[in-house]
């Protein structure tokens, strides 16, 4: 069976529109845990998003796999815009997954501790070479 593409522009707005409705879903989660409504504020926002985009896609990836035929414009719109723009470490957990189906566990293991490390190390990196360039070691 054929797949439908859309025009790129097109799917680009498609894109930009679940970008936009995952960016406040994110910021009101935000707000809302950031409240401190349990009790405890800070990371709990990055947490509840991280864990609601991940169920997410894995519903969503665990359709399409299952053969849930969703249309070009709707994946685009919902993993890459409202999913993406919800938290990032949704798509990150669906190329762990796939890695783990595809190339095995160690394969993935491996994806997962050189992104995390080196997300690490280069965010240090920078965080100290802008604080040395502003003068406020």
């Amino acid at each position: 069976m054929a797949t439908v593409t859309m025009p790129g522009f097109m799917m680009v707005l498609v894109v930009a529109a679940g970008g936009a409705i995952g960016a406040v879903i994110r910021y009101l989660i935000s707000l809302w845990v950031g409240a401190g409504l349990f009790g405890i504020s800070g990371p709990l926002a990055t947490l509840a998003v991280n864990i609601v985009g991940c169920s997410l896609m894995g519903l969503l990836a665990g359709a399409i796999a299952g053969g849930f035929l969703l249309p070009d414009a709707w994946r685009g719109f919902i993993a890459v815009g409202l999913l993406g723009a919800l938290t990032t470490f949704s798509s990150f957990a669906l190329d762990a997954g796939n890695l783990i189906q595809r190339q095995g566990v160690y394969m993935a293991a491996t994806y997962v501790a050189v992104s995390v490390l080196l997300s690490l190390l280069v965010f240090a990196l920078a965080f100290a070479l802008m604080r040395s360039v502003m003068g406020t070691q």
